[in-house]
């Protein structure tokens, strides 16, 4: 089991999901035509497809827009031609930041994400300068009410789950890459409602962030997020628990 500090980027990306529920049907669409286009339309074959398409039902996204960015990525309806990119650097107190992107012009997404690193005290890095503390992984999480300890862990322990984490109301199950899907069918398959799922970047090394410097980190985070091309956000910072 580990601390609550470790969680807490999960914490705030659930809540951020949940007050901007129309942004994320955005970044949603935008991921099942950017896995379309580079690995075909069939769900078997196509792990990124098949983790965006969950995304979509679990966020209520309508179908037909779901069709029309499957059409998009086939290069049946036409749109855009997006481009994945990476920039890291770091926020105010030495905390790490990934932001993964998808856009259709490079230029004007490294001019406002340089604007908003500038803007917060930021420094905006070279590739690689942060990429090394995290890694990614599997992150399924459950309301204790939905299921004991016990069951639980005899369930999902056999099946490719590295951790299971304890987190307050909360069990965090992490798991390698290859066996994220399967496991999380596993769980759906044994009738258990999942609070939250996905790939994610994690760092073991926590930035413990003072009092002084929350308003610039939490700032940072937020306007980068806001950023209509940006699709992941990643950082390692700790922040003081909220009364």
């Amino acid at each position: 089991m580990s601390g609550h500090s470790k969680w807490s980027t999960i914490k705030r990306k659930k809540a951020v999901i949940d007050a901007k529920r129309s942004k994320l049907w955005s970044k949603v669409i935008k991921e099942i035509q950017v896995a379309v286009r580079m690995s075909g339309d069939d769900v078997s074959g196509n792990p990124r497809l098949r983790l965006a398409l969950d995304k979509a039902r679990s966020a209520n996204v309508p179908k037909d827009s779901i069709q029309r960015a499957i059409d998009k990525g086939s290069g049946a309806g036409g749109g855009e031609d997006f481009e994945e990119v990476v920039y890291e650097g770091y926020a105010t107190g030495g905390v790490a930041v990934m932001v993964e992107c998808l856009t259709d012009n490079r230029n004007r997404t490294a001019a406002e994400i340089r604007y908003v690193f500038q803007k917060n005290h930021g420094n905006l890095g070279s590739s690689g300068s942060v990429a090394w503390m995290f890694r990614q992984r599997g992150l399924i999480v459950i309301e204790k009410s939905k299921v004991s300890e016990d069951q639980l862990m005899d369930l999902v322990l056999d099946h490719g789950a590295q951790e299971v984490n304890d987190d307050e109301d909360t069990w965090i199950i992490e798991t390698e890459n290859n066996d994220f899907l399967s496991l999380k069918n596993i769980i759906e398959q044994a009738d258990i409602d999942i609070h939250y799922s996905d790939l994610e970047k994690v760092s073991d090394t926590r930035v413990d962030v003072s009092e002084d410097h929350v308003g610039l980190v939490q700032g940072l985070l937020d306007a980068l997020d806001e950023l209509e091309d940006v699709q992941n956000l990643y950082d390692n910072a700790s922040l003081p628990q909220s009364e």
